[in-house]
């Protein structure tokens, strides 16, 4: 096949859709409008941003996102429901190129003990669902829930009744996980020789990752004639995972040669993209992880060492550049610049409004005081701290602690709140983040579950900021929290401050 004849593939994201499902991976509204711009700009064809209908937070967020992405298409989840379909027409009247994704289970197991249909019912209910959903939107996708373990002859049937009501995308899944590669290709053959009217709509896959083989499965289909594959930065998603989307780019990137196929994305943005939602997650890659884990272009091996010196394609099929990993030339200390520090973050692949950069640089310039060179994953870790915030009903006046072996330990804490007054506690506790912990609950009036706590340096040495993820639980509802500063006990208490006020904002602000 020429250059010419290359087939184009199209990027379903669902990283703010099945990805924020996962346990651990909530996002609150400013996270999720900043992963979707960043979406936007590597390029993805569609981003899922939601289930409207799951609540009036998922809701929300689909419709804000629906009114600020304007070059690709933005998807709302729905069940084969007229309420459901209703909360996604709601959320997204203000998008560029909506699309409405409904689903509903074809597997026998789901539906007889999930929907308690028979087939006949199911089929009945799919293609009623498809014609509601055209009434509001020209693009509408269909998802054979659990696919993969249904009577292939079924979907088919489902597939050509739904594309004859209006579907423009129908959706294979192996929502389980379950399928080798080959049987999976095949199966995707199957479906596209076999579905009536098969041609006038795109055909697409989404892979879980139970058994390991989600992007091995997608580009079986791919080969297979698959015109979508759905899928999420870093893996994220339910139980082990989706389809990761910077393996799939990569895979069909570097073997062009096998596949004569393309996607749209710019790869260069792949890294910024990895990075921004392990930050907002705080869910972190392991270090092996191809394409975007922090050993996926290391050579420690001195036979390795000498063969990239020599010549880099001995060891790398790729170049740390072609997925945004660029080399830092040049080193930011307290005497760079303003234009210095700008250009450095377009490098990074990050931008901000103006007024969020006066910000991120006057802490840039507080922390080259007390660090001599400040690095990437420093600045990035400013950039995070402002760019996604949610507004703050309680601000760090100041704190202290004493502690040791001996004496046990005491916190004092003093916070701001929005309205002006200020608000003073002196706590005891096991040790000096347990003491303040206690102390921002008392102020508070609320004591909420510290389900994680987790801390850790952004780079090496004695200098370095330490980075605090933690998330708190109350009544159902999870909140995230990130804090970063030179001082451990500081960075503890930015992020339990963010998870706080990130749940008063949720709790009162909102409702």
């Amino acid at each position: 096949m020429t250059e010419r004849e290359k087939r184009r593939i199209r990027v379903f994201d669902t990283t703010l859709r099945d990805g924020e499902q996962a346990p651990g991976c909530s996002m609150n509204l400013p996270e999720k409008i900043e992963v979707a711009k960043r979406l936007e700009k590597l390029g993805v064809d569609i981003i899922e941003a939601g289930f409207p209908i799951s609540s009036p937070g998922d809701l929300e967020s689909v419709r804000a996102i629906a009114g600020i992405v304007k070059n690709c298409a933005v998807a709302g989840l729905c069940r084969c429901l007229e309420k459901d379909i209703d909360a996604g027409k709601e959320a997204l009247a203000k998008a560029a190129s909506p699309r409405i994704h409904v689903f509903l289970a074809t597997s026998p197991v789901h539906m007889e003990y999930k929907l308690k249909m028979t087939p006949e019912q199911v089929l009945e209910h799919a293609v009623a669902s498809v014609k509601y959903a055209k009434k509001f939107c020209n693009d509408v996708e269909f998802s054979a829930e659990d696919a993969f373990r249904s009577d292939p002859d079924f979907v088919c049937k489902v597939f050509g009744e739904v594309i004859k009501a209006g579907a423009l995308t129908v959706n294979f899944p192996d929502t389980v996980g379950y399928a080798m590669p080959a049987e999976f290709g095949e199966r995707i053959r199957y479906i596209k020789e076999h579905t009536p009217g098969m041609e006038k709509a795109a055909l697409s896959v989404h892979c879980h990752n139970d058994l390991g083989l989600a992007v091995a499965n997608s580009i079986s289909a791919i080969a297979n004639g698959a015109d979508q594959v759905e899928c999420t930065i870093n893996g994220i998603g339910e139980r082990a995972g989706n389809a990761s989307l910077e393996e799939l780019v990569m895979a069909l990137k570097v073997r062009h040669d096998l596949f004569s196929a393309e996607t749209g994305i710019d790869s260069t943005q792949i890294y910024s993209a990895s990075r921004l939602v392990t930050q907002v997650t705080g869910v972190k890659v392991q270090p092996n992880k191809a394409i975007v884990g922090d050993n996926a272009f290391a050579h420690e091996a001195g036979i390795h060492q000498h063969g990239v010196l020599a010549k880099r394609e001995t060891y790398e099929i790729m170049t740390p550049e072609s997925v945004g990993i660029t080399p830092n030339r040049m080193v930011l200390g307290k005497h760079s610049g303003r234009h210095a520090f700008e250009e450095r973050l377009k490098d990074m692949g990050l931008s901000v409004d103006a007024e969020t950069l006066d910000k991120i640089f006057a802490e840039f310039k507080n922390l080259a005081d007390k660090k001599k060179v400040v690095s990437d994953r420093d600045i990035e870790a400013l950039v995070m701290d402002k760019a996604v915030s949610v507004p703050e009903t309680w601000k760090l006046d100041h704190w202290a602690v004493n502690t040791g072996s001996a004496l046990g330990a005491s916190g004092v804490i003093r916070l701001q709140h929005k309205d002006g007054r200020h608000e003073k506690l002196v706590c005891l506790g096991d040790g000096p983040i347990d003491s303040i912990f206690k102390a921002i609950n008392q102020i508070i009036g609320k004591e909420p579950e510290l389900e994680l706590y987790e801390i850790g340096a952004i780079t090496g040495g004695s200098s370095s900021q330490g980075e605090t993820m933690v998330k708190i639980a109350m009544d159902g509802r999870r909140w995230n929290g990130r804090g970063v500063s030179t001082d451990v006990i500081e960075s503890s208490i930015k992020a339990y401050l963010a998870a706080v006020n990130a749940m008063e904002w949720d709790l009162t602000d909102r409702e």
